[in-house]
């Protein structure tokens, strides 16, 4: 069967030369008779895959010695509680900035724990923005400052990292990680999903910095204690195995293809193309302000939800899948990860323009 262009905001399409690899592999790894998915984590073979993820990983995004990384189960919204128990334990405070569905319900999980604040919101203009914040905006006894980088119902980037003084800032990006570089030494965690641009759904990354390890409520259930996680290796219990192991062949795809900055380059180029038609015409309406563009998750409306409904059957017929937006927003998204070539995004423009002119407003 032919594969189609995936627009996916997650589980979001895969390097084909990775899935080509994991293919050939499914029923053996390496000379070890045995798939991945069959395979003791606690086995050597297992153990190589674990420990090159996580190497290459530290390679691809300059990741400091300070840092350990975490590969763990239960999705990005499962650290939505475990960043509250691990690092909500000297004020008791925290202030979360909104700016889209991720990181509203974030700051509603972590209300369970503490004296949480919101420091700031663009929902006042229907998450069309991002705040702008200085350290000015925070508490400074704040255990953490929260936010979600890149908004992936929403199609908004924060365009820069809030400097949030002697706080902590805990980031979830999901959506954006290794679309391109990015200072990790700005942050005290960084998290993210893995299905929306490392591997399939079941993994979950964690970067956390050392001196923020060791801080666990009292009542931390086992499986959040990021300080037990990392003493063993992100192997306490089994991990995501197989996730692990398509991550590691992602990274390497990426560190083989020139790491984060040529990525950076192809992305850019890839949003620039459909950003650009989308300014040059009226029919479409892009409605994220200009400075906060997503390069990941481009959205846009016809303004008449008939021919948006239209718009997602008939690109669907043509090969260009799952481009309907998310229901709670409506109309279009095109999320244009890591593994999208530039004839997927130069074929959308092309049917979006056919579209066009097949269904005059």
């Amino acid at each position: 069967m032919k594969r189609v262009y995936n627009f996916s905001a997650g589980p979001s399409m895969l390097p084909l030369p990775v899935l080509e690899k994991a293919q050939a592999e499914l029923t053996s790894y390496g000379d070890t008779g045995m798939s991945v998915m069959e395979m003791s984590h606690r086995t050597p073979e297992y153990e190589a895959i674990i420990i090159g993820a996580e190497k290459s990983l530290r390679e691809l995004m300059s990741i400091p010695d300070n840092y350990r990384v975490l590969f763990l189960q239960g999705g990005a919204s499962s650290v939505f509680s475990s960043v509250c128990y691990n690092l909500l334990t000297g004020s008791g405070k925290a202030d979360y900035i909104v700016s889209g569905q991720f990181s509203k319900k974030a700051y509603k999980e972590a209300q369970k724990y503490g004296d949480i604040r919101l420091a700031a919101s663009s929902e006042d203009k229907n998450n069309t923005y991002v705040p702008q914040i200085t350290a000015d905006d925070v508490r400074p006894d704040a255990d953490y400052v929260h936010i979600c980088f890149n908004n992936t119902i929403y199609g908004t980037k924060y365009n820069y990292i809030p400097d949030t003084g002697d706080v902590p800032l805990v980031a979830d990006m999901s959506s954006c990680i290794l679309s391109e570089p990015v200072d990790v030494s700005r942050f005290g965690v960084i998290y993210a999903g893995a299905q929306k641009n490392v591997a399939p759904a079941g993994l979950t990354i964690v970067i956390v910095r050392d001196d923020l390890l060791g801080r666990c409520r009292p009542d931390t259930p086992v499986m959040y204690d990021w300080k037990l996680m990392a003493d063993n290796g992100s192997m306490y219990n089994t991990p995501p195995c197989w996730p692990i192991y398509i991550a590691g062949m992602v990274f390497d795809w990426l560190l083989e293809n020139g790491g984060l900055e040529s990525m950076k380059e192809k992305n850019l180029k890839k949003a620039g193309l459909l950003y650009d038609y989308l300014d040059s015409q009226d029919y479409y309406i892009a409605p994220v302000e200009k400075p906060y563009r997503s390069m990941m998750n481009v959205t846009f409306v016809t303004g008449n939800p008939d021919l948006d409904k239209k718009f997602a059957k008939e690109s669907t017929e043509s090969g260009l899948r799952n481009l309907k937006g998310h229901r709670s927003v409506g109309g279009m998204r095109a999320s244009i990860y890591n593994a999208m070539p530039v004839e997927g995004v130069e074929k959308l423009i092309a049917f979006m323009k056919d579209f066009a002119e097949r269904n005059p407003k």
